[in-house]
């Protein structure tokens, strides 16, 4: 039974690498032959000709499995060559704002390798807009604030309604009450009543400063200033010495923000509520303020999937 390499098989492997793709119509000989010839003469053209087709066949069959790039100095024989480029391979640098899609490494508290996970190119990969995180902080920060200060007027201010003394006479300024400002224990002209300090800033605008943010510590790419996804935020006990032994074999992370995606579990609550230095939120309460407050974003798989589809919602109007 003859096994032969289609011209097929021979242009997709071409394809497949084109760092080191050959050109199969320059082999002077099938690989049908050059398998199966072993019987004819011994001549050495014949042996190098099994060779070089049982190497080619050996590559084909493991090409899914090899990560690994090929050099004529790194191949150790196991490739021809002849066949393979020698140029050097350049890895071209992640340009920001492009809505491409990011693969990050997943691990977990105790560094372990947890696989990969693919980040959303719409969200965490959006062009960098410093005016729209500003219009974001001030729209968050104003509508927090509690707007309970209060004064008193003229009518509010407790004391007598009568005449101090008679308009003329006496030489003195005429006044008529009392519990006018210019008076010890008066009231307060034009002072500030319970209202709220919010302004109207549009959702667009808001889950935009939200991606922005998200895509700004992606870009990074360094120990602190950074985003790390989390198989989960899963610790062993309730102690607060596991945490600070975490956040220690993290370099150069001040303060640290831990994202889960459902309800935060109560070991991690009693662990990190003693670290002024590490702050915990469910997914739903991300915001941009609080991601600036801290120079490294800690995400569970679940809280990105979470964050990825609330930012994918339609926007109700």
């Amino acid at each position: 039974m003859a096994v032969s390499v289609s011209r097929r098989v021979l242009r997709s492997f071409g394809s497949s690498y084109g760092h080191y793709r050959f050109d199969y119509q320059r082999i002077p000989f099938r690989v049908t032959d050059a398998l199966y010839s072993h019987d004819s003469s011994d001549s050495p053209s014949s042996v190098e000709t099994f060779n070089f087709g049982k190497s080619v066949l050996s590559f084909l069959g493991c090409r899914g499995l090899s990560t690994s790039v090929l050099t004529p100095e790194s191949n150790d024989g196991d490739f021809p060559s002849q066949l393979l480029s020698t140029k050097g391979v350049v890895t071209p640098e992640h340009t920001r704002g492009l809505y491409q899609d990011l693969v990050i490494p997943v691990t977990n508290f105790n560094n372990d390798d947890k696989g990969l996970m693919v980040l959303a190119g719409d969200v965490f990969d959006v062009p960098i807009r410093k005016d729209i995180v500003h219009r974001v902080v001030r729209w968050q920060l104003a509508k927090r604030r509690q707007g309970t200060h209060s004064t008193k007027t003229l009518s509010e201010v407790s004391g007598t309604g009568k005449k101090p003394w008679k308009q003329k006479g006496l030489g003195l300024a005429r006044h008529g009450t009392l519990r006018g400002p210019q008076f010890r224990g008066g009231c307060i002209m034009h002072g500030p009543k319970p209202r709220s300090h919010a302004i109207k800033l549009n959702k667009k605008v808001r889950r935009l400063g939200l991606k922005i943010t998200l895509s700004a510590r992606a870009a990074e790419g360094k120990a602190s200033l950074c985003l790390m996804v989390f198989d989960d935020l899963e610790v062993p006990t309730h102690k607060t010495k596991n945490i600070v032994n975490y956040v220690k074999q993290m370099d150069n992370s001040k303060k640290l923000l831990l994202v889960d995606g459902g309800p935060l579990t109560e070991n991690l609550k009693l662990a990190t509520q003693n670290l002024h230095y590490v702050n915990i939120l469910p997914s739903i309460g991300l915001n941009v303020y609080s991601i600036l407050q801290h120079d490294t974003l800690v995400m569970s798989r679940d809280a990105v999937n979470r964050i990825v589809e609330r930012m994918h919602t339609p926007i109700n109007r």
